[in-house]
């Protein structure tokens, strides 16, 4: 599967973002989704991921409560919204996919999008 990620962009802190995923293949449906993000300096984290039905997500503590994984498999596509966004959110986020459980090594993944909050 190839996957495209956009949305990225400068935002204030206080504000919103979303991010889209578009993925290439008839098998996307099959396919556990995650939205990675690395900060310059640090590893590559895991901050949401959704199973391939949508009704199981996972969300790293730190965003919780500010940001949702959505999927529409009839578009091939993965969504992050992201509200109350704080300078700490700045990263390049990448989306990534996966078969099995929601947490694990990640397998395809696509070009990262930016993402600049400033305070």
């Amino acid at each position: 599967v190839q996957l495209q990620a956009s949305g990225g962009g400068l935002v204030q802190a206080g504000g919103s973002l979303r991010l889209s995923c578009a993925a290439s293949g008839r098998t996307f449906s099959s396919y556990v989704m995650g939205w990675f993000r690395q900060a310059p300096g640090k590893e590559r984290d895991l901050v949401a991921a959704i199973n391939s039905s949508g009704f199981r997500k996972y969300y790293t503590d730190s965003v919780k409560g500010r940001f949702t994984i959505s999927r529409d498999n009839t578009k091939n596509t993965v969504y992050l919204q992201m509200n109350s966004l704080e300078p700490a959110d700045t990263a390049v986020y990448y989306c990534a996919a996966r078969t099995g459980v929601l947490t694990g090594p990640y397998d395809y993944w696509g070009q990262g999008t930016l993402v600049t909050v400033s305070s």
